[in-house]
């Protein structure tokens, strides 16, 4: 008798302790990833105040991308720590209604925002005039935009849109948004599928774009390396120098020359070198022989594809990432709106979440690395050095 009370004890003693390591081990786990989000979305926030080669009116975009997603690790993520650790609810009904507001529009203004860089990076590549034309005004309405679509599917629970068992669900300890199949439905829609679906559209058109730019350089240029790169800052970070360069190689002959003193005196025809400027690019020709042209022509070929390449995994870094920090949430909310016994299993639920608040961890690596300029700031932030701010 005493054996088995003392071996139940032991049991019951057992799980306790493994439960308090699992709590310890998920709270620190947590507590990093929340940590990470904060310091990277204030890292760039702070790149952006203090460095002027990165106040652009593009990075408008970046600088309220980077405030909706430290919004999710100020406001959403340490409740939902809470929650996680505690296994259940027991914040009571009005904080459960402020968290899942929250929840809601930070996630959906952050996802937007993927939305509103794209359609600013395709109308830098599609629309020539469009660098000129981008002013904070047009970003400005953008940035409106966003948090005013998020806000609306946000308030649309708190304005009536809830379904019966709401109240019910926070007694038990469980604090959702609401789960009316109609809400729900409009949700995932307006805050994931439709973002999505434009997303994809629009990396699409860009990437051909790029790449017809690309392939429209006949010639044999030796093009700086700033050249180089255009494209691929246009496709990466929201150009600042939209310059594609293109090469024309004339033949003048001595008649026909520009400048008297570079006529031939026999007669024969000149291959001269030419510096031609465009509204979109500046053109270096080189003198050279058939032979010299043929083996640059192939060299030309092969940078445009190693230039492709690159275009097409930036871009497939971009949306990659986003979809697989959120499709896996967004694929069971819309299951569970249209088949309510189709409940995952909590820990899946709670991985999924998190998959989707990680995408907020990850955006300030995503849309900075591919830049030098905030690479460099960042380097100057963390190991000191001259600062560039406004004056």
């Amino acid at each position: 008798m005493d054996f088995n009370i003392t071996r139940n004890f032991t049991s019951e003693d057992n799980s306790l302790s493994f439960d308090n390591v699992a709590a310890i081990i998920t709270a620190v786990f947590l507590g990093l990833l929340i940590l990470a989000t904060v310091i990277g979305n204030l890292f760039v926030i702070a790149a952006i105040i203090w460095e002027r080669n990165l106040q652009s009116v593009a990075n408008y975009l970046i600088v309220s991308l980077a405030v909706a997603d430290l919004m999710v690790a100020c406001l959403v993520m340490p409740l939902s720590a809470v929650y996680e650790i505690n296994s259940g609810w027991s914040l009571g009904p009005g904080l459960c209604d402020m968290w899942t507001s929250s929840d809601v529009l930070c996630c959906t203004a952050s996802i937007l925002h993927l939305v509103a860089i794209a359609v600013d990076r395709y109308w830098a590549v599609t629309d020539l005039n469009y660098i000129q034309a981008r002013n904070p005004r047009r970003i400005g309405i953008l940035i409106t935009a966003v948090w005013v679509v998020a806000l609306g599917v946000s308030l649309a629970p708190q304005l009536g849109w809830k379904d019966p068992g709401y109240m019910n669900r926070i007694a038990e300890g469980k604090c959702l948004v609401s789960q009316d199949p109609g809400y729900q439905i409009f949700a995932t829609c307006a805050t994931f599928y439709l973002p999505l679906l434009v997303i994809l559209l629009l990396y699409w058109k860009i990437f051909q774009a790029a790449r017809r730019r690309i392939r429209k350089r006949p010639g044999s240029a030796i093009q700086v390396p700033r050249e180089r790169r255009g494209i691929l800052r246009l496709v990466s970070r929201g150009p600042r120098e939209e310059s594609t360069a293109f090469t024309i190689t004339r033949t003048t002959p001595d008649n026909s020359s520009a400048s008297p003193e570079k006529s031939s005196s026999n007669g024969a025809n000149l291959t001269q070198s030419t510096i031609i400027t465009t509204p979109i690019s500046t053109t270096i020709v080189t003198q050279g022989s058939q032979p010299h042209i043929t083996t640059a022509k192939k060299a030309r070929e092969t940078m445009e594809a190693k230039r492709e390449r690159k275009a097409a995994k930036t871009l497939a870094i971009i949306t990659g990432v986003f979809i697989a920090c959120w499709l896996p949430f967004f694929v069971v909310a819309f299951v569970q709106a249209i088949c309510t016994p189709c409940t995952p299993p909590d820990l899946v639920a709670s991985v999924f979440l998190w998959l989707g608040y990680f995408n907020s961890t990850l955006n300030p690596i995503i849309y900075t690395i591919f830049s030098p300029e905030f690479r460099q700031a960042f380097k100057k932030m963390l190991c000191g050095g001259s600062r560039h701010g406004p004056r």
